[in-house]
């Protein structure tokens, strides 16, 4: 019985930390892309378009219907012509009377009929051109999607780290505040000071506790959004191991970094594709206007009764068919894709010119956030010095609680700024891989 105990004692304090799985940001970012909602419609949606693929190509493919049905008549042509059809006609059936006034006759026909289209001028190749350049199109935007995935997922878990972080601060803020106070009530009984110190440092440490609440609150703010990003339940709880420490980036130069986000980046795939789906769809548009060379050939069964008195006959042929004016419907449409080629164009040079800008920005905020966190370095340990001096001169007498509590302040926010530094420095990292079109979930901003 003791040791039942024992053991339940122990699953006791096992189960909170093993609800807690650990998640690193690679892992977050391989698990959002697997699981993500918007991933799957992404998927789905490229393989809608590898079937339009097969439905376009139905066009190179013979067109076959079949088709039963029944008539009945005593008009005399009907009947004379149905018997013939049916293999039934007879001598008798040349009698004036039985030519006038033949009764009614029974016809159950089926139909197979097939159709091919032998040339025309590069319509329906035209038409499969397209399909095939709209599934690398989806491939393109599903790619696309899973870049800005696993942006939106490293965001999510910077900024829910970084809040974790401020959290700590926070902390440590009412700590301090909790030692100055001690401070100030131990110099006032001294009669070094008064209780206008004691209450201004009250009022202090009422501000950073403030502050812990309103952090408490974005953790758990935070944390949901992560959940959101990776495609879980937003009251899952993980334990997140990536620190929010400064990434080992070697920024290249613009014109090097924009040179890799030509070559890589989707955006500029998919304008290219769909220029080229424009071209393809005037080239069908132009054939539309042209004539069709088609072959026919049909089997037909004709019969007195359901299975019997039948007869059978066969018909092929081969035409030209030519639309040769629908009220300028197809003339039109050639004007359309021509307008629907330049728009194209003009899309493609604005996907250029805005991967290239979202090259500099990141560069830019990268180089900004290192710099920003060599001053942060170097500020934090003459704002730790000079409070530490500060309060032994108050504690001396030498100064007042305002010059006390203005060092406090000055602590935390650089404190404060160096953590946005860093999460801005990891960010801005990760954002130059996704403006280059190299992120993936094993790149090296994520570990």
């Amino acid at each position: 019985m003791g040791r039942n105990w024992i053991l339940f004692i122990a699953a006791a304090i096992i189960a909170p930390v093993a609800a807690q799985p650990a998640l690193s940001l690679p892992e977050a970012v391989r698990l959002a892309l697997e699981k993500h909602p918007s991933l799957e419609a992404a998927a789905a949606q490229g393989k809608a378009a590898a079937t339009r693929i097969d439905q376009a190509r139905a066009g190179l493919l013979p067109r076959v219907t079949y088709s039963e049905s029944f008539q009945t008549s005593n008009n005399p042509v009907f009947a004379f012509g149905t018997l013939l059809t049916q293999r039934r006609f007879a001598e008798s059936n040349f009698r004036l009377d039985a030519l006038n006034n033949p009764g009614f006759v029974n016809n159950f026909q089926s139909q197979l009929q097939v159709e091919q289209i032998l040339y025309d001028f590069g319509g329906v190749r035209a038409q499969v051109r397209s399909a095939e350049l709209g599934k690398q199109m989806t491939g393109e935007q599903e790619r696309a999607a899973r870049l800005r995935r696993a942006v939106e997922v490293a965001r999510a878990y910077h900024g829910a780290t970084l809040t974790a972080e401020s959290r700590a601060v926070a902390d440590a803020a009412v700590k301090s505040a909790e030692a100055d106070l001690a401070r100030a009530e131990a110099v006032r009984d001294a009669g070094m000071s008064t209780d206008a110190d004691v209450l201004s440092i009250r009022v202090h440490l009422a501000a950073r506790q403030e502050e812990v609440i309103r952090r408490r609150y974005d953790l758990e703010v935070a944390r949901a959004a992560l959940n959101e990003a990776l495609g879980v339940p937003l009251d899952t709880v993980y334990s997140l191991t990536t620190p929010l420490a400064v990434a080992s980036v070697v920024v290249g130069e613009a014109a090097e970094v924009e040179g890799e986000a030509k070559s890589a980046r989707p955006e500029i795939r998919e304008a290219e594709i769909g220029r080229q789906m424009a071209e393809s769809q005037r080239d069908a548009a132009r054939s539309a206007r042209l004539p069709q060379i088609v072959a026919r050939g049909m089997f037909e069964a004709d019969r007195g009764r359901f299975v019997t008195q039948a007869g059978a006959n066969w018909f092929f042929g081969a035409g030209l068919r030519w639309n040769l004016f629908s009220g300028n419907a197809d003339k039109r449409k050639v004007e359309e894709t021509a307008h629907a080629i330049a728009a194209a164009s003009a899309r493609e040079r604005e996907a250029a010119g805005g991967v290239a800008l979202q090259v500099r920005q990141a560069r830019a905020a990268l180089l900004s956030a290192e710099e920003r966190l060599k001053v942060a370095d170097a500020s934090i340990a003459a704002a730790e010095e000079s409070l530490r001096i500060m309060r032994n001169r108050y504690e001396a007498g030498l100064a007042t609680v305002s010059d006390l509590l203005r060092n406090e302040t000055a602590l935390l926010e650089v404190r404060t700024r160096r953590l946005a530094a860093i999460h801005d420095q990891r960010v801005a990292a990760i954002l130059l891989e996704y403006a280059k079109g190299t992120l993936t979930g094993d790149s090296n901003v994520l570990q």
